[in-house]
């Protein structure tokens, strides 16, 4: 499955190689609360066809409107701005005081090479920058390891792409499955890594690519980088502790585990035994989930969202 940003990128490399083109169109500015975060894109094509949101419905259906009237611009990039006045608000379906500003661009073929290339570091998991000049609309693209918020400024636009998160759950059990329910739900990439057979022939939900092997390996080789979520689930030191002991020495951007507090201690220990250093296992997240007193599966899974959204926001409970 692909995230929001390839499918808006594919659709507009698709109709621009056709021939029709069309214009890109990005939050590029948000004043008090918005229904989309900043960033968020959407491709409307030459003939009308609509990829990704900026609104949920509003904004899309006022740029179709000046697509049908030929008030869009053909040649040059604008900036649109939406929720000036109460009467917007309420027309645009903006949260109450909310503006935000939509950056246009119209595409033709001279940006399907650097469109391709973005998509190309996107499913080869590599982050990449785009600068856009607001006067020629050209774009600028180099590689970078960390992405930062867009950012508008007098002549360019910045604007970043990371790789999907994915998350790694070790052990194809019930509760894997309730946390890959609601992960594909929130637009990540899940894999299920489970050495046992048994275990694996039962896993029911398609959507999850599930891997066979030693956990350390599939670490190793499919959740290594800086977007990569691994959380082990087994129960068993004999799997979980494989994975972790790979995880802890990676730079994945979280690493979990199932348990109580007095399990997590007793893991902690196993693993300074492994030889793996006092930082690195304090990057392990142990019990894995915020403390809501969760006791089902469901419930669980749902910490366990709530940790990694928590987490990515950068925002604390107060």
């Amino acid at each position: 499955m692909k995230n929001t940003d390839q499918l808006v990128l594919a659709a507009a490399a698709s109709a621009v190689d056709e021939g029709q083109g069309g214009w890109l169109c990005t939050i590029a500015a948000t004043f008090g609360a918005s229904p989309r975060p900043l960033g968020a894109m959407a491709f409307l094509a030459a003939d009308g066809a609509l990829t990704g949101s900026l609104s949920g419905g509003c904004i899309e259906d006022d740029l179709l409107e000046k697509l049908a009237s030929g008030q869009l611009a053909a040649t040059h990039c604008e900036l649109l701005e939406y929720g000036v006045s109460p009467e917007e608000n309420e027309r645009f379906g903006l949260p109450c005081g909310g503006r935000m500003k939509i950056f246009i661009e119209p595409l033709t073929a001279s940006h399907l090479a650097d469109i391709r290339r973005l998509l190309l570091a996107l499913d080869e998991r590599r982050a990449m920058r785009r600068q856009v000049d607001l006067q020629s609309g050209d774009w600028c693209l180099q590689g970078l390891e960390h992405c930062q918020a867009l950012s508008l400024g007098e002549t360019t636009l910045q604007q970043d792409f990371g790789p999907r998160f994915q998350l790694l759950l070790v052990g194809a059990n019930e509760l894997a499955r309730c946390i890959a329910e609601l992960a594909l739900a929130m637009d990540y990439r899940v894999l299920v890594c489970d050495p046992r057979d048994d275990r694996r022939q039962r896993w029911s939900l398609p959507a999850v690519t599930v891997l066979p092997g030693m956990p350390d390996d599939v670490v190793a080789e499919h959740a290594a980088d800086a977007h990569s979520i691994v959380i082990t689930l087994t129960h068993d030191p004999r799997i979980d502790d494989m994975a972790l002991m790979q995880a802890l020495c990676e730079n994945c951007y979280y690493v979990g585990a199932l348990g109580s507090l007095r399990t997590s201690e007793k893991r902690r220990q196993r693993l300074l035994q492994l030889d793996l250093s006092a930082e690195q296992i304090d990057r392990l997240h142990a019990p894995v989930g915020l403390p809501i007193g969760s006791k089902s599966a469901m419930e669980i899974a749902v910490a366990v969202m709530a940790e990694l959204t928590q987490l990515r926001s950068g925002k604390r409970a107060v």
